[in-house]
């Protein structure tokens, strides 16, 4: 029953007519051979199952025909994907197919292998430049000539007859390579850029380039073997150089001349209103530093002007002040010292009482006191006057060594120096000597005779302090009788006047502790004074230490002896020292006014002097500069000798001025020394010796305090020497 189902399913829906059918069918459900209509009951089953697929027969047709559709268009996609070529913008397509004429197509095409034959062409813009420069410019209307560049813009016309004519003229290859398209239309832009040149002046290409490019245009033309022009822009307009220019052509020979006219009128117009600018603005600039400057010594005139008021004003207002600060401390002053007047006498009265009890008991102690303490300071002067005259001799002692040193190193160095000088120098130096003895024997004599007084005013000087000693000692006893006196005669006088004896006893010890008081400030200033003296003695007599000290001592011992002899002497010196100081201080300043006249005098001369050397040594320099060859060797010669002399002079100058310090050296460094002369005559070996020191230390102090001088000296040996030598060199012959 399986099996006659499936053979049912394809069966038709009409029921067979003839055998063959239904063998057919039997064929094609089952291979047991068994006719439908053999049986009524197998018809009667077959009918329910005939009914079910009649429907699903009807629909087979429609199924059918929609995939054979299906696959038809899937066949055709696969066809144009395969076949179907698609160009991009600015690209045409040319197919051969088998048609007598070639298709084009700007988007894409069916291209059948082997069957069509395609080539692609670019259609996009090409750009051409043409440029004329130098001799080869653009010559204008006028002949003048013109460097100029010109950008032509070119495209294939995108239609199927110019696509067709440029790949048939030139091939769709080179319908794009700019420098084909350059052979094909660079003469014929040559000679539409040189027509339309000529129909301009140079200026109206400038001036009107629209047009220029336009009528490049129009005769370009449309006809361009299927291209056509898009555009033609100026891309560079400049005059070609004159030096590019040929003078031996005609129309270069005009623009040249029309170049230089041009040229020259325009440069001489620009030059004068340059030079018009450059006038102005250095008119412009001087009136501004006019106006500037005069406003700056305006501002000047008015700031000095007001720092003048104000210092005006400030010095009146300060001297308002201090006189007022003056007066105001002044009344101050006063009143204070009014008050510590009262203050002091009411002070004194209080104590007047206790004082009196007490000065008995005191004054006894206050004079051993005094006595012990003027022996100790006597003692204590006495040993400092012991220990300065130590140090003195000390001092001297050293000083006596280094000037030992001192001349035996230069006897050295002028023994070496003078070696070769002394052969030509003997005579002067001979002359040199006999004055140095001459003034070394006075120098020396008078160091013994300020020795002799030095020693005399020490001796002085130590006898006037004992005496000074003994004499203050005794007006200090007097003073302890008279004072013991008069404070016995105050307390006699105290008892004889009871009823008055408070006030006069108060005023009387007021009055005591003022002149105390008094006395106490004269001391100091006496003291002060002393100080000063001292100082002042010490400074004006610094080369003799020794006598200064022991001058002062004694001046100080009589300064205090003079002030305990009275108070009243003590004010007379103070003011009679005040008054020599204030006549002291107006000599020196006149003194001083005196000498910074006398010096501005000395200047002024020195100055007329020095311009007057000056104006006569450019004078000689001018005439020695006119001289010939040999006159100047001649006048060069005779300023050495001239040199040589004065050189020589100063030093004879200088070694008399220098003698008696010398001597003083010498006195100093030879006083301990022990020296021996062996051989020699009256004028051997100690004149050479004293002859060769006196130079020598001349020398030696010249050459150390002027640079100048030092050149000069050394410029002198250095001719003595040649001279010397010359001399030697000469008398080798005579003595052969």
């Amino acid at each position: 029953m399986a099996a006659q189902g499936c053979c049912f399913r394809f069966v038709p829906s009409a029921p067979p007519k003839s055998n063959a059918m239904t063998g057919w069918c039997f064929f094609n459900t089952s291979q047991t051979s068994m006719p439908i209509s053999s049986s009524a009951s197998r018809n009667s089953r077959a009918e329910p199952v005939m009914e079910s697929y009649s429907m699903l027969d009807m629909a087979m047709p429609f199924l059918i025909i929609l995939c054979v559709a299906v696959l038809a268009l899937v066949a055709l996609a696969l066809l144009i994907k395969t076949f179907y070529v698609k160009v991009p913008q600015g690209t045409a397509l040319i197919v051969n197919d088998l048609s007598s004429r070639p298709k084009v197509y700007f988007t894409g095409a069916m291209v059948l292998p082997y069957l069509y034959f395609m080539e692609k062409m670019k259609i996009s813009v090409i750009t051409l430049e043409i440029d004329r420069k130098g001799k080869g410019g653009l010559i204008c209307r006028d002949n003048m000539r013109a460097d100029i560049t010109v950008a032509f813009f070119l495209r294939v016309n995108e239609t199927r007859e110019d696509v067709l004519k440029v790949a048939k003229a030139i091939g769709v290859q080179r319908a794009s390579d700019k420098s084909a398209v350059n052979e094909l239309f660079n003469a014929k832009f040559s000679e539409a850029l040189k027509t339309v040149g000529k129909q301009f002046d140079f200026v109206e290409l400038f001036e009107d380039r629209v047009r220029f490019r336009d009528e490049i245009v129009n005769v370009i033309g449309q006809d361009l073997s299927g291209y056509v022009l898009e555009d033609v822009a100026i891309d560079f307009l400049e005059q070609t150089p004159k030096v590019d220019l040929d003078r031996d052509n005609i129309l270069d020979a005009e623009g040249i001349r029309k170049i230089t006219e041009l040229t020259s009128v325009h440069n001489v117009i620009t030059n004068e209103l340059e030079r018009d600018q450059a006038l102005k603005i250095q008119k412009k600039n001087v009136e501004t530093i006019e106006a500037s400057l005069a406003l700056e010594r305006q501002e000047a005139d008015a700031q000095a002007r007001q720092k003048r008021e104000i210092a005006s004003v400030i010095a009146r207002e300060e001297a308002e002040t201090l006189k007022v600060q003056s007066e105001e401390h002044l009344r101050a002053e006063e009143a204070r010292i009014a008050a510590a007047q009262r203050i002091d006498v009411a002070a004194v009265n209080h104590q007047r009482e206790v004082d009196v009890a007490n000065q008995n008991s005191e004054r006894v102690v206050m004079l051993e006191k005094e006595t012990v303490i003027r022996a100790q300071a006597l003692a204590q002067v006495d040993r400092e006057r012991e220990v300065s005259l130590s140090r003195i001799e000390r001092d001297r002692q050293l000083e006596e060594k280094r000037g030992e040193i001192a001349s035996v190193t230069r006897e050295r160095v002028i023994v070496e120096k003078t070696v070769a000088q002394e052969e030509e120098a003997i005579t002067t130096l001979r002359m040199v000597a006999d004055a140095d003895r001459k003034k070394t024997v006075v120098v020396t004599e008078a160091q013994a005779q300020a020795e002799r007084d030095l020693v005399c005013l020490v001796k002085q000087a130590e006898a006037d302090t004992v005496v000074s000693e003994y004499r203050a000692r005794e007006l200090v006893t007097l003073a302890d009788a008279d004072l013991r006196k008069a404070e016995r005669e105050s307390q006699a006088a105290i008892k004889r006047a009871e009823g008055v004896r408070a006030e006069k006893a108060a005023s009387g010890l007021a009055e005591a502790e003022v002149r105390m008081q008094i006395a106490e400030a004269s001391e100091r200033e006496g003291q002060a004074e002393a100080l000063v003296l001292k100082q002042r003695l010490l400074s004006q007599a610094e080369g003799d230490r020794a006598v200064g000290e022991s001058d002062a001592e004694v001046r100080i011992q009589i300064a205090e002896a003079i002030e305990r002899e009275g108070l009243a002497e003590a004010a007379v010196l103070k003011q009679r020292l005040l008054s020599q100081a204030e006549g002291d201080k107006a000599i020196g300043e006149s003194r001083a006014a005196t000498i910074q006249d006398v010096g501005a005098a000395e200047a002024e001369v020195l100055q007329k002097r020095f311009e007057a050397e000056a104006a006569g040594l450019t004078e000689k320099f001018e005439a020695m500069q006119k001289l010939t060859g040999g006159a100047r060797e001649h006048e060069e010669f005779r300023l050495a000798l001239q040199n040589q002399l004065d050189i020589t002079m100063a030093s004879i100058a200088a070694n008399e001025k220098i003698a008696e310090q010398q001597a003083e050296v010498l006195s100093a460094a030879m006083s301990k020394a022990s020296i021996q002369f062996v051989g020699g005559g009256d004028n051997g070996v100690f004149d050479a010796f004293v002859k060769s020191l006196s130079v020598g230390k001349a020398i030696e102090g010249l050459n150390q305090s002027s640079p100048l001088a030092a050149q000069v000296i050394q410029t002198g040996l250095g001719m003595l020497s040649r001279v010397a030598t010359e001399r030697a060199s000469d008398r080798r012959p005579d003595a052969q």
